[in-house]
């Protein structure tokens, strides 16, 4: 039941979005065990010339980068597997937009349980029903 907000310095194209959430789908159930058919993608296309790392705009720089957030419940996941994901996720990105700016980010957010949910639910609701 993640949510993963995306964000990448590329011009939109259908192709792009299946490449990108395939990725994330494969990564998120194979290394987080996250169940494909809850999961969910918004993709947000921004242009390198409206994309500044460290003063400099991408397009300057002939650099490509994306940031993603995933929330997920807290104390389901091990330190070990997180920095496997953002270890893939990265090496995904790159093969993907290719050229890739160091400074392209992942945060695998925990959230609480108490605090987090869908369908009308929280995931402590889930679990103890």
């Amino acid at each position: 039941m993640p949510i993963l907000n995306v964000k990448v310095s590329a011009e939109k194209s259908p192709e792009l979005v299946k490449q990108i959430s395939e990725l994330l789908l494969d990564l998120t159930g194979r290394i987080l065990k996250k169940k494909r058919e809850v999961t969910a993608i918004a993709i947000d296309f921004i242009e390198r010339d409206s994309w500044v790392v460290g003063g400099h705009l991408l397009s300057e720089q002939n650099k490509n980068s994306f940031y993603f957030d995933i929330k997920i419940t807290d104390e389901t996941n091990t330190k070990d597997e997180k920095a496997l994901y953002i270890k893939e996720a990265f090496a995904g990105f790159e093969r993907i937009l290719g050229n890739l700016h160091e400074e392209s980010y992942i945060y695998v957010q925990d959230v609480r349980a108490a605090s987090y949910g869908y369908g009308g639910h929280t995931q402590e609701y889930r679990y103890h029903h």
